[in-house]
């Protein structure tokens, strides 16, 4: 028989992991909701302009908004331009073939990044001046954010530190 107080203890140390797990998720799939949502609004801003003028017009916003040159990842530039290809033709037509592109391209791009030892929700939380501040809390980066991500605060639950008020 367990007794109350390891049971207890058993019960938080099951809860934790829980939460540990359900944070790492959050974080996790918010990074990447957050990235594709910033990269429509932005084809959606461009969509009529000529097909290539457009995805350079994207990723170098979104280059820009990770700290990084348009030509600082090479390896992956092939998967980055047509993950924004597809933003720019779905953000003209959203219809099924032009989601179903989107998502095929989305996971290229994840499956390159991978390979590189990361992952576009990592980058986005890692670099990112739209980052939201309580990713940190979950995952910490390993180089300090930009100063634009709010940090959460002491009398705030964690959760709570968003992004910077231009990125909504």
């Amino acid at each position: 028989m367990t007794h109350f107080v390891d049971a207890l203890q058993l019960e938080a140390e099951d809860a934790i992991l829980r939460m540990r797990q359900a944070a790492l998720d959050a974080r996790r799939i918010h990074a990447r909701a957050e990235l594709m949502r910033h990269v429509l609004s932005t084809a959606r801003k461009v969509k009529d302009r000529p097909p290539a003028e457009a995805v350079e017009t994207v990723v170098r916003e979104w280059m820009a908004a990770w700290q990084l040159d348009r030509d600082a990842w090479p390896h992956v530039a092939r998967d980055m331009e047509a993950f924004t290809a597809a933003f720019h033709d779905y953000a003209r037509t959203p219809d099924a073939a032009a989601d179903a592109r989107l998502r095929a391209c989305a996971a290229a791009l994840d499956a390159a990044l991978a390979r590189e030892g990361t992952s576009i929700a990592d980058q986005m939380a890692f670099r990112s001046q739209c980052a939201h501040g309580w990713w940190a809390a979950v995952v910490p980066p390993p180089e300090p954010l930009p100063d634009s991500v709010p940090r959460p605060a002491p009398d705030r639950p964690f959760w709570e530190a968003g992004c910077a008020p231009r990125c909504r």
